[in-house]
């Protein structure tokens, strides 16, 4: 048999050197392609601005740094982190930092990309960014934790700062660690650098109102928009997976303002009592026990009976990609609140949309924590600090606001609420990217 040798011409040389690497396909499976085929669904809308909309395909900057640390039994292990700057045109990266054992670089740059939309949206001055180290916090003791936050910190270090990426807190990450990344920064650096991060301890530059302020925000949005479809929130059936800081607080705001939150799931299981469950005590419990699971005074369900529980109001507030194909024909909510990042892929959107289901996305929904994060941020280079009240009045008028430009601009263009945020936040950003050119 004769072996035959063909040789490629320029053309498809070039095209070969010019395609794109994986994590940029968007035909490529993860977090990064969700986001990338959203960004193609708002391109339509963009006008002239279009000509930039590649610029939001691509991150600025993406840092993969090994963290060494030593373990308390003289070992040493090596993690891989992860800072990734996707867009910085309206002004430092925002963003924040989760510790897991699922974190991936497509993840990452999805959940930055994610950060660049939602700041824009309810019109904050921040570019997107977000961190990570893939580790199982669970694994390590207080002082291995703190070591891997120093050790990171100190690697990412180079890209951070108060006027050029301000981490915050994420998935398995609290205020503790902003203080020891805080600190860090500031040692390296020679002086305290409060606004480094945000999500930080009161007593070390914090705001108050920070803790609370992402399901504060779940809970604002979602309530205007039942107001929009008629939906009473006194009564409305509500059913949350995930129950920490955000999923937690907004069932906690749900259950304060007359609705029953009739099923709660997370990591370590699900819950159900159709007569409402009895939110404090389901918190104090999970507080405790580090879950919903065993809570006295409900019934134990499967992740399959909690996704088609009857419901009238459905918040996702654990990762992304949860309601998916499979299970999206499920759901019998009217709404539902992304309280999670990306928690809905977009073939779960189309499905839910033919369902008539309306889906308020996580680019508005949980906007309120970054929106306290500017707070603090803001009070922080001013050195004068904001009550509660004030806060809290500040976040429910910013996110209305936001909620009403978005709900507008749906009814303009006859879209999605998803592709309606994506095209007040993306015209923000291209119009920034258009009126600064490029340089050099």
């Amino acid at each position: 048999m004769s072996t035959r040798t063909t040789k490629s011409s320029p053309a498809a040389a070039a095209v070969a050197t010019h395609r794109l690497p994986s994590y940029l396909d968007p035909n490529h499976l993860g977090p990064w392609g969700t986001y990338l085929q959203q960004v193609d669904r708002v391109a339509p809308y963009l006008g002239p601005l279009s000509r930039w909309v590649e610029t939001l395909k691509r991150p600025k900057r993406a840092l993969i740094v090994d963290v060494p640390i030593e373990l308390d039994n003289g070992t040493i292990a090596h993690f891989e982190g992860y800072r990734v700057q996707h867009n910085v045109s309206r002004g430092p990266g925002k963003g924040g930092v989760r510790f897991h054992q699922d974190v991936t670089l497509s993840e990452v740059m999805a959940l930055a990309a994610w950060m660049s939309v939602k700041n824009a949206a309810v019109n904050v001055p921040y570019g997107g960014a977000k961190g990570g180290i893939r580790v199982d916090p669970r694994n390590l003791t207080k002082g291995e934790l703190e070591r891997l936050t120093r050790r990171y910190t100190s690697e990412i270090g180079i890209i951070i700062g108060p006027n050029k990426d301000i981490p915050a807190p994420d998935v398995n990450t609290n205020e503790k660690v902003m203080a020891w990344m805080m600190d860090t920064y500031s040692m390296n650096t020679g002086a305290t650098a409060t606004g480094v991060v945000t999500g930080k301890p009161v007593d070390m530059g914090g705001s108050l109102g920070r803790r609370e302020a992402t399901g504060r925000g779940v809970f604002t949005v979602g309530s205007e928009a039942a107001r929009q479809i008629g939906l009473p929130i006194e009564g409305a059936r509500v059913a949350v997976q995930g129950f920490g800081n955000v999923g937690g607080i907004a069932g906690k705001l749900f259950a304060e303002a007359g609705a029953l939150v009739v099923a709660v799931q997370d990591h370590s299981g699900g819950v159900a009592n159709d007569k409402g469950l009895n939110v404090p005590k389901l918190l104090e419990h999970v507080a405790k026990t580090g879950g919903v699971a065993g809570f006295r005074g409900a019934e134990s369900i499967t992740s399959t009976e909690f996704w088609s529980c009857k419901c009238d109001i459905m918040i996702p507030a654990a990762l992304e990609g949860q309601i998916n194909k499979q299970n999206a024909s499920k759901i019998k909510a009217k709404m539902v609140i992304e309280g999670a990042n990306g928690p809905t892929t977009p073939e779960a959107d189309d499905i839910l949309q033919d369902k008539g289901v309306l889906v308020v996305p996580d680019v508005i929904a949980n906007a309120g924590g970054v929106t306290v994060s500017y707070f603090e941020w803001v009070q922080d280079f001013s050195s004068f600090f904001w009550s509660e009240d004030e806060i809290n009045q500040r976040l429910i008028k910013i996110m209305k606001d936001a909620f009403d430009g978005v709900w507008n601009t749906a009814q303009q263009h006859k879209v999605s609420l998803r592709t309606a945020t994506f095209i007040v936040a993306c015209t923000r950003i291209l119009t920034a990217r258009d009126l600064r050119g490029l340089y050099p």
